[in-house]
């Protein structure tokens, strides 16, 4: 399923809206090495670990921009997907967060936990 992405740009300019129903809910998938050992977020992001996807915490009537720290959006990709197969309007925002900080766009601190080592698959 092609799923759609969403522009740094086009994100910051929803998260400025004044029409709070088109607000949208960003959900962070990173995977668990990269989200512990970062210290951002995106600005009031839901965690949702990829491998476990839980559509209860999102509303179902505003729009969901799913990001990872991929650049080729290949896990926000699949987790925007499942939403989309939920009836949800959802997208995977291009390049990541990486580009959305090269951009110098807000974000929000979080505690990392340099403490996690990445496991075997």
């Amino acid at each position: 399923m092609p799923v759609p992405r969403t522009t740094k740009e086009d994100l910051k300019q929803l998260l400025e809206s004044p029409d709070a129903g088109r607000k949208p809910v960003i959900v962070d998938a990173r995977l668990k090495y990269p989200y512990e050992h970062s210290g951002l977020i995106l600005p009031g992001a839901v965690r949702m670990a990829p491998d476990a996807i839980d559509l209860g915490r999102v509303p179902s009537d505003r729009p969901v921009v799913v990001y990872d720290s991929d650049p080729d959006e290949l896990v926000s990709s699949r987790v925007a997907a499942a939403f989309i197969r939920k009836g949800y309007e959802a997208s995977a925002l291009k390049g990541g967060i990486a580009e959305w900080i090269a951009a110098n766009f807000p974000v929000e601190s979080k505690t990392p936990n340099p403490g996690s080592t990445p496991t075997a698959a």
